[in-house]
């Protein structure tokens, strides 16, 4: 395992206390984000430094060849890649489905006034419906020319 795997653990590890620490010194209302935050930034920070530790040992390091193995056989198994490609695909498009209906729904509800101020809501989801399909225009033709 590289060393920057152990970096990164012990990287996450110091903000995640850097997060307690603050969130414990001064009294402000992100308290609650930042003990929130701290514990997601812990938890992978401890994994991933017992990560290297563990496959780094000794006894571990034939295990660790194989499982490099077998990753790389998966990754370029292109029967896999397309399958890949056709998921992202899918959740890209069903990511769409989902932010029209949103729009609609927040619509609905501003009118029958259940929400208050829901002007910006409905913006903002159509500023980033037009972004993702804008970007995967953009995506699309810069691989086609590529390939």
């Amino acid at each position: 395992m590289r060393k920057s795997h152990l970096l990164s653990g012990v990287l996450f590890l110091l903000a995640g206390i850097t997060c307690i620490i603050v969130a414990l010194v001064f009294d402000t209302k992100l308290n609650n984000l930042l003990f929130g935050v701290s514990g997601a930034l812990i938890v992978p920070g401890i994994m991933g430094t017992l990560k290297y530790f563990y496959w780094t040992a000794p006894k571990n390091k034939k295990k660790y060849a194989e499982r490099l193995d077998n990753e790389s056989i998966e990754l370029r198994d292109e029967r896999k890649e397309k399958l890949r490609d056709k998921s992202g695909r899918y959740a890209y498009l069903l990511g769409l489905v989902i932010i029209s209906i949103s729009i609609i729904i927040f619509s609905i509800l501003g009118q029958l006034e259940v929400i208050k101020n829901t002007n910006l809501i409905v913006i903002y989801l159509g500023g980033y419906f037009i972004f993702q399909y804008v970007v995967g225009i953009l995506i699309f033709k810069h691989l086609d020319n590529k390939y």
